[in-house]
């Protein structure tokens, strides 16, 4: 098996789990094509794009910096945007911490790598080691493919130019999508969803370039903020709510506080 060849001091009910993490790490970073091409359009240079892409690592985050500046927005539109789209990780920060009980320079790798993949990979094992091996293996995967990939998308988007003309611009859109899909799994997060895409088309002829994603952000912030009155309240964490129904709850049997 090939992640006995990579890690042979695994423990056999680790190994598929540390498996799935390689696999998600290796699908999740196909996207960053799509987002190096988008930021080779927007101007970056590849170093800027690999820093942007090491730096801010949070999925749609830098999707978001590069679509507002590539539209011509401010770099204050910018940073706000993908900053309140960045903020969902320090909620996932407070289960992730309380499970992996990470110390010193862990601590500080484990916040970095603290994002949607790593986080439900972690919250869905029923034990200690497999959730630390599922954050580290999810969370590692998918820092080194999601770079690797940006590269390769940087220098895609210099061979061909212009983006539009390839439909790349197309296919990073469709590459959001795509990230922020799983994690529509409740009525309120699919209603925010679609109020803030109805609130960015209708704001979009209206208001200067950059300023309508970023209203869109602040109403889905504000609707993921108020009470969730159809779901109910069964004593589970924040985090459950962005997990598929079947994992929910499943983290919440261990450790006691």
């Amino acid at each position: 098996m090939f992640i006995d060849r990579l890690a042979p001091g695994l423990a056999d009910n680790a190994k598929p789990v540390a498996l799935q993490g390689l696999w998600i790490g290796i699908a999740t970073g196909l996207y960053a094509i799509s987002f190096g091409a988008l930021a080779s359009a927007a101007g970056l240079n590849l170093w800027q794009a690999v820093l942007l892409s090491a730096l801010l690592f949070s999925g749609g985050s830098p999707f978001a910096l590069v679509g507002v500046i590539a539209s011509g927005g401010t770099g204050a539109a910018a940073v706000t945007t993908s900053t309140l789209l960045g903020l969902r990780n320090g909620f996932y920060g407070l289960q992730v911490s309380r499970l992996l009980q990470a110390r010193g320079w862990r601590k500080l790798l484990a916040a970095h790598l603290t994002i949607d993949e790593s986080t439900a990979v972690a919250v869905a094992q029923p034990d200690r080691e497999r959730t630390t091996v599922g954050f580290w293996w999810t969370g590692i995967a998918v820092f080194i493919f999601w770079n690797a990939f940006t590269v390769l998308g940087v220098l895609v988007g210099n061979a061909l130019g212009d983006p539009k003309q390839w439909g790349l611009d197309a296919a990073a859109s469709g590459a959001f999508i795509a990230l922020l899909w799983p994690r529509l799994t409740t009525i309120r997060t699919r209603s925010s969803a679609v109020a803030a895409g109805a609130i960015a088309l209708i704001a979009s002829p209206h208001a200067p370039a950059g300023t309508p994603i970023l209203i869109a952000a602040l109403a889905a912030v504000v609707a993921g903020a108020l009470p969730d009155k159809s779901e109910g309240n069964n004593g589970t964490h924040i985090i459950d709510e962005d997990l598929p129904h079947h994992e929910r709850g499943r983290h919440s049997d261990w450790p006691t506080p």
